[in-house]
């Protein structure tokens, strides 16, 4: 199945949720914020929310520094 991810295609997995395509990424642990279609899928809900076909994820990554 193919999602778009930041603007390009990718493939996953059928009933792939959130949480593991985030895990699939290597950014397991790591200061992110995801939106799906334009709206925000709180952390806590990343387990429950499987990806469809159709969707636009957007993954941005918070990075430190000055």
């Amino acid at each position: 199945m193919e999602i778009e991810l930041n603007g390009a295609p990718h493939s996953i997995t059928d009933n792939q949720n959130v949480q593991e395509l985030i895990a699939v990424l290597d950014l397991t642990n790591k200061s992110l914020a995801v939106a799906i279609n334009r709206e925000i899928v709180p952390r806590h809900l990343w387990a429950q929310r499987v990806l469809l076909p159709s969707d636009r994820v957007d993954i941005v990554r918070a990075i430190g520094g000055g």
